[in-house]
């Protein structure tokens, strides 16, 4: 038998190029905007924009899994859109696209659309691609496998008339957007020993969208798109493992800090005392909620997402008196990892004893009040010093530890004391838990959809991190990238990267 060994690539958050040759992990930066610079949101605006974002999540035809921004400093009154920048088409043109692992399908608007902002309050340009304009796009037809495939899950739907396959995204808050699908090429920075190459190419399927409706249209954070990374066929993820330009592994970690960005890896991050847990199988979550006062009901599809299968809750140390039912996995139960979700959300019963809990530990040493319904605290100190480490039990002992930074928001001060509220909030109706941002920042998560697993770890994403490549003899597979800054050269980077790699080659030698 072949002997394998194992290298580990060194991968800076602040990277410009990226890697990607056949069945390798490919980097993406990742940059956060911060349109906002004080924390005078209420607690009431994220939440009314989380449950738009699980109108999204679970009502619309096109969500899949789970969807997330990634960043930041983690303040998330400091209102910000996480994206990474995608090449397409021939030649190549840039597009800003929203990171969601919420969703299946990479969109982007179209030339000619209607409703789509010409303008971002992210001081982003933006772009529209164009089909005619690329010597290498062409039109995806009703009697395309990969449209098939996407009827299936409702990713896609095809006219008789024009025998063009299409789509239409109608989200919860009442926005949505259509278009038609495109194949063309997908463009990445490539490293081979030794050297460093133009970009290499792969065709995928992605939208072209001809219409936005309703949020959509605002230009306050727009972007040129979304980037999905759900589990069904026409994920980019999905495309790209199939033609084995990467492995079906992605992983993120998101900074904590007001600098914001991070890192999207195509591959899996490696760092000790990672822990993992399984995915549940062929779950699919369903949402029906009412949006208005009346009782209309959004048309709703079930849906698979990256449901994980909690089993307890501890508040320092003491794992909480709640009834097992709460973490059920069925339908409409269970948990839901989401990074395009803000704050997190727990099933009534969860939440009130973890509010309990929270409230019993600190009442000797902090003033509780209510704001807007919030449960919040007026503080003078630390609150490391004052607050318990939380932590989130999940199958097959992985713990998901919270400090008390991850699970409190800070607000405005009152007078000489710092208010910080509880970022958990419930779901009216909804035995969920969906954890967002506020307990994702700060952590490198990997999404392991060979394996059917989710693992993290607590980091500082403004550190480099270990991407994993497994080599054999007679197959070499390379991704490499080291911490470079702004000013770092074409050749400095090339110089590195050989360096880098005789070293990983010449350490796996002495391991055969």
């Amino acid at each position: 038998m072949a002997a394998v060994f194992r290298a580990w690539v060194v991968i800076t958050v602040v990277i410009t190029e990226a890697a990607v040759v056949g069945g390798f992990p490919a980097t993406f930066k990742l940059e956060r905007s911060i349109p906002l610079a004080s924390h005078e949101l209420e607690l009431s605006e994220l939440v009314e924009r989380d449950r738009l974002r699980h109108g999204r999540l679970l009502e619309s035809s096109s969500v899949g899994v789970v969807g997330f921004p990634v960043s930041g400093t983690y303040d998330p009154f400091i209102v910000g859109l996480y994206y990474t920048k995608l090449q397409l088409g021939s030649p190549p043109r840039e597009f800003n696209v929203q990171i969601d692992t919420g969703s299946d399908v990479l969109w982007v608007g179209c030339n000619s659309c209607n409703g789509c902002p010409k303008s971002s309050g992210l001081k982003i340009p933006l772009n529209f691609f164009d089909p005619g304009s690329s010597s290498t796009a062409s039109l995806v037809s009703c009697s395309d496998q990969r449209c098939s495939s996407g009827i299936q899950v409702s990713d896609s739907t095809c006219s008789g008339s024009s025998n063009q396959c299409s789509y239409t995204f109608q989200y919860g808050d009442g926005s949505g957007t259509s278009g038609y699908y495109v194949s063309d090429l997908l463009h990445f920075n490539t490293i081979l020993p030794g050297h460093t190459t133009g970009n290499a190419t792969a065709s995928i399927m992605f939208g072209c969208s001809m219409l936005h409706t309703g949020k959509l249209t605002d230009s306050h954070r727009a972007v040129d798109g979304i980037f999905g990374f759900g589990q069904q066929s026409l994920s980019v993820i999905s495309q790209l493992s199939s033609q084995r330009v990467t492995p079906r592994t992605f992983s993120h970690c998101l900074k904590g800090n007001d600098d914001g960005g991070g890192i999207l890896v195509l591959g899996e991050i490696v760092e000790p005392d990672m822990v993992y847990t399984p995915l549940v199988p062929s779950m699919s979550t369903v949402f029906t909620r009412s949006l208005r006062p009346k009782l209309m009901r959004i048309k709703h599809f079930c849906r698979p997402h990256y449901n994980i299968d909690l089993r307890s809750i501890s508040v320092g140390g003491q794992v909480l008196s709640i009834d097992a039912s709460v973490f059920s996995t069925s339908i409409n139960h269970g948990a839901i990892i989401d990074s395009g979700t803000t704050l997190s959300y727990l099933a009534d019963e969860a939440y009130n004893a973890f509010i309990d809990a929270i409230n019993n530990a600190v009442s000797e040493h902090v003033h509780p009040v209510l704001s807007h319904g919030n449960q919040c605290y007026l503080i003078t100190d630390s609150i490391d010093h004052i607050f318990p480490e939380a932590s989130l039990n999940f199958a097959g002992g992985a713990a998901l530890i919270l400090h008390p930074e991850d699970y409190l928001i800070q607000q405005n001060p009152i007078g000489g004391s710092v208010v910080w509220c509880i970022g958990f909030k419930t779901i009216e109706g909804q035995k969920l838990t969906i954890l967002g941002d506020l307990v994702m920042k700060d952590k490198i998560f990997v999404y392991d959809l060979e394996k059917q697993q989710i693992g993290w770890v607590n980091y500082d994403c403004s550190s480099s991190v270990n991407v994993s490549v497994n080599t054999e003899p007679g197959k070499t597979k390379f991704v490499n990238a080291r911490p470079i800054n702004n000013s770092s050269s074409p050749d400095e980077l090339q110089t590195t990267v050989a360096l880098l790699l005789n070293m990983f080659m010449l350490a796996g030698l002495l391991l055969l």
